[in-house]
């Protein structure tokens, strides 16, 4: 490969960023389905194996999902807070699900596409390039959505199909 066609490859030359700005809130529709699958009681308490509880891996997915966005656009701006007050209420985790929705596509908008090619330290710590840490956010997701599956066949629960994203 010569060099004037290495230097044109970029990561959009495979990944195009609306469709994946859609893959990512398809993503996020779902696990809203897998949280509204659990009884409240469960989604606060239930564990299996040593794992925490579903709304706890829930608030790590808020607070990753658009400050770490904020965070490739801006880095330093903002702050990861894995916790906040909910009241042991299911419908107030869910509000602030909800309310990142926006918040994803606005911060989206104002991502540069050089962002996603270029080396980020997000949250004062973990390092890599706009398109990495996105995949990570869609990847963590996945897996704390896979580990909300669990739980809820535990339960004796089916869970929403995977392929069920709209």
């Amino acid at each position: 490969m010569s060099a004037t066609t290495q230097e044109s490859k970029t990561a959009f030359s495979v990944v195009n960023e609306e469709p994946l700005l859609a893959h990512w809130q398809g993503h996020r529709n779902l696990t809203r389905k897998m949280i509204e699958a659990f009884p409240e009681k469960d989604f606060f308490e239930f564990s299996v194996g040593g794992m925490r509880p579903m709304a706890e891996m829930v608030m790590e997915l808020i607070a990753i999902a658009g400050p770490g966005l904020q965070e490739i656009i801006e880095p330093g701006s903002a702050d990861f807070k894995e916790s906040f007050e909910h009241q042991n209420k299911k419908e107030n985790i869910l509000k602030k699900w909800d309310e990142q929705t926006p918040v994803i596509n606005e911060l989206w908008e104002k991502l540069p596409k050089e962002k996603f090619e270029a080396e980020h330290t997000i949250f004062g710590e973990y390092k890599g390039t706009g398109l990495s840490h996105v995949f990570y956010f869609i990847d963590n997701e996945i897996h704390h959505r896979a580990q909300g599956y669990v739980y809820l066949r535990a339960l004796g629960i089916q869970p929403p199909f995977f392929w069920e994203r709209d």
